[in-house]
């Protein structure tokens, strides 16, 4: 595979996070502007990688269901599917469903695509859980690539939690595009 320019992930824009079991209003509220952004990045060129919280019936005898004890992204539930204005953009491109936050497998999916000039960029759901375990678990993975987070196409489980992520990802040297 040939390495790309720019890697743009979109995590768990699902139905749960935004209206559903673990809704927010400000998860409702950046939605049109991802879609719009994601639109943008693919008329560019770039590389759309999309994740998908992904739980089972059991999901409440799982440490995060014990800890979370709100059933959510049930697969094949409609809280699990891709919001509305998301699937769409989402149709023949990389789907990634993860049982957790983090996506383990992300660094070697993109590994091939990855050169020393290969972008980053980050939205979705949730800043503080979500996208914040995946961009630093892409730091972690590619030190020396450009990592950056679009602050204004995510949410947090409260904006306090949100600002709290985003420190800590510029801490990381994780920037903010």
């Amino acid at each position: 595979m040939n390495p790309v320019k720019k890697i743009v992930l979109v995590i768990d824009m699902q139905n749960d996070f935004i209206s559903g079991a673990l809704g927010t209003k400000e998860a409702a509220a950046i939605t049109p502007r991802v879609a719009e952004r994601i639109q943008k990045e693919k008329e560019a060129g770039a590389l759309l990688i999309f994740t998908r919280d992904t739980h089972y019936e059991n999901y409440m005898d799982t440490l995060e269901g014990k800890l979370l004890p709100v059933p959510h992204c049930i697969k094949g539930s409609e809280g699990w599917a891709l919001d509305s204005a998301i699937a769409p953009l989402a149709e023949g491109e990389i789907i990634i469903d993860k049982p957790t936050f983090g996506a383990t497998v992300l660094p070697e999916l993109v590994k091939p695509y990855v050169d020393k000039d290969t972008e980053f960029l980050f939205m979705g759901l949730c800043t503080d859980i979500c996208v914040a375990s995946n961009a630093l678990l892409l730091r972690a993975y590619f030190p020396g690539n450009k990592i950056c987070i679009a602050p204004d196409c995510c949410a947090g489980v409260t904006q306090e939690s949100h600002d709290a992520a985003l420190l800590t990802m510029k801490m990381c040297q994780i920037e903010q595009a």
